[in-house]
């Protein structure tokens, strides 16, 4: 039985409540970032961080270090509860709008896939049996309800969208060695398509911004990123996954665009081996600083 005195010699103080809080502050970008690649990208990451700082600042006022649980598992578990309360909280569009986008997501990936290029609106359109203009409706409605479908956008339920079991040892070198990847992957995007996402997604810029140094319109830039996103999801699965590839392992494809890929995939492969992918990150898969 605990004695008075020795719960007192666990508790810390104010002060020390506080520098854990802001030790870990990284811990809620980590963690908006590992849901984000899950969800639409019109979910606010800004929204998700608030939500994740705030319950940062809640952990650290209702830390007991007597109970033996480290800081950082105590205050992960409270994030990503209060990310999953946000995310439910934003899920209010209709069910006719999740599944219209749910089928313009379809039809353009299969578009970009038959092409080997971003398809443009007329020919989005033409695929959909609509207009350009109802292509356009369907998209302000996803903007504007700021579509979350824990149902339509992913698989699995709501809870299975933020875990709350800790990764076992496994899991967690089979998840940093997919980040590293993805760093590799990045790395070996042809150069353009590389600015476009480092911009966008690494910087936060606006595609107004990166548009005027590259010195193109808003619009190609949003088809360079989903070219970019395309060929990111094709290179991973090449290494990680082959049987998620279009047309399955093995399958050979005519014409310069499958030797583009055949060579975006080996320059993967050179960026560097296991120990270069697992060194992006630490032994607990938080990224490393610059």
């Amino acid at each position: 039985m605990t004695t008075t005195a020795e719960a007192t010699a666990t508790a810390l103080t104010p002060a020390e409540l506080d520098a854990h809080v802001r030790a870990h502050l990284p811990l809620v970008g980590h963690l908006v970032r590992e849901m984000l690649g899950r969800l639409p990208a019109h979910v606010s990451r800004e929204d998700l961080v608030s939500a994740g700082m705030a319950a940062l600042a809640g952990a650290g006022r209702s830390f007991d270090p007597s109970r033996g649980i480290p800081f950082g598992s105590f205050a992960t578990s409270r994030i990503r509860g209060a990310l999953l309360d946000e995310l439910r909280g934003l899920d209010w569009a209709s069910r006719s709008v999740r599944a219209r986008a749910r089928k313009v997501d379809t039809v353009q990936q299969e578009l970009t896939g038959r092409l080997g290029r971003t398809p443009t609106q007329p020919e989005l359109a033409a695929a959909m049996g609509v207009a350009v203009e109802e292509l356009k409706t369907i998209d302000e409605d996803v903007q504007r309800a700021v579509v979350l479908s824990l149902q339509g956008f992913t698989a699995g339920s709501a809870e299975e969208l933020v875990p709350e079991r800790a990764a076992g040892p496994e899991d967690l070198i089979l998840h940093r060695e997919r980040i590293g990847y993805l760093h590799q992957a990045i790395n070996a995007l042809p150069e353009r398509l590389r600015k476009v996402v480092t911009a966008y997604f690494f910087d936060e810029r606006p595609m107004n911004d990166i548009a005027e140094e590259l010195g193109v319109t808003e619009s190609r830039i949003s088809q360079l990123r989903a070219e970019a996103l395309v060929l990111l999801r094709d290179g991973l699965n090449n290494h990680l996954d082959p049987d998620l590839l279009q047309g399955g392992p093995g399958t050979t494809a005519a014409g310069c665009v499958a030797r583009r890929r055949e060579t975006y995939y080996a320059n993967i492969a050179a960026q560097g081996n296991l120990s270069a992918r697992l060194a992006i990150t630490t032994p607990l898969g938080m990224p490393k600083a610059a």
